[in-house]
């Protein structure tokens, strides 16, 4: 009985003096939280807020892509814990499409996709006939096409919900412009700077990768609209982990929104 009393003893010592190191209390181990992202902005993003998650016991692993097939891949096999690089419709596209159940953590920041020329100064200025290069990233195709409609260039089919439009949609072409969607998003800067088409449509963080800021540099630009913010997609068996929300809030704060404006000057907009 003595033995066992001094063993105890001697057990409770050992744990208390593990929580303590030079007279402070151990900070428990941090949580790692891997989340992949496209380079720009969406990985400058996030090493913004690494610092102010490690404070919170998060150590936030980003892992870049460079395209919009593999982020969703590695979230659905488990390869990572959430990735940052897609809107809504992109992401609903992509479930039904591969009979997926990701779902959004929330809203971040919008990325405005724009229509670049070499040639012209504006929609209204292109030729009859003019070529158009477009990626073939289907989900962004409503929001190009209200680009144009906006510029009273092209009509809708009655009935068409811009989410989902396609250039199927399309009811009148007045200058019959040629829409040629066979490129990858990616490749889009490229394609512009070879000045082959009349103009060319380039996501925003493909544009400000390659050194273009779309509201300078662009001939038409899209209006802030929450349908095409970007957001951080998860599993959904994951939507109450605390190290997530802890993400979210540091993404979705105020100074964190303020930084993306004046760190972007109005090319990346925060998420309304």
């Amino acid at each position: 009985m003595k033995k066992a009393r001094i063993f105890s003893f001697v057990t409770a010592v050992v744990a208390a003096a593990a929580l303590f190191v030079g007279g402070s209390k151990v900070v428990k181990a941090d949580t790692t939280l891997t989340v992949g992202a496209s380079a720009n902005p969406h990985a400058i993003i996030l090493n913004h807020v690494k610092s102010q998650l490690k404070k919170e016991g998060i150590n936030l692993k980003v892992k870049v892509y460079d395209d919009y097939i593999m982020p969703n891949k590695a979230l659905a096999n488990g390869d990572i814990d959430a990735n940052y690089f897609q809107h809504i419709p992109f992401l609903d596209q992509w479930n039904k499409k591969n009979n997926g159940t990701l779902i959004s953590a929330g809203k971040v920041h919008l990325e405005p996709i724009a229509v670049y020329s070499k040639k012209y100064k504006s929609l209204k200025a292109l030729p009859n006939g003019a070529k158009i290069y477009v990626s073939s990233n289907t989900a962004d195709y409503g929001r190009i096409l209200k680009l144009f409609k906006d510029a009273g260039l092209i009509t809708l089919k009655k009935g068409t919900k811009i989410t989902t439009a396609t250039f199927d949609d399309i009811k009148t072409n007045k200058k019959n412009l040629k829409f040629v969607h066979t490129f990858e998003a990616k490749l889009m800067p490229k394609l512009y700077a070879s000045n082959e088409a009349a103009a060319t449509v380039i996501n925003a963080n493909y544009a400000v990768q390659a050194g273009l800021n779309p509201t300078k540099d662009s001939i038409a630009r899209e209006k802030s609209t929450s349908e095409y913010a970007n957001i951080v997609a998860i599993r959904k068996s994951e939507k109450n982990n605390k190290a997530i929300k802890k993400l979210m809030a540091a993404l979705q704060s105020k100074s964190t929104q303020n930084w993306i404006k004046k760190h972007f000057k109005g090319a990346i907009l925060p998420a309304k």
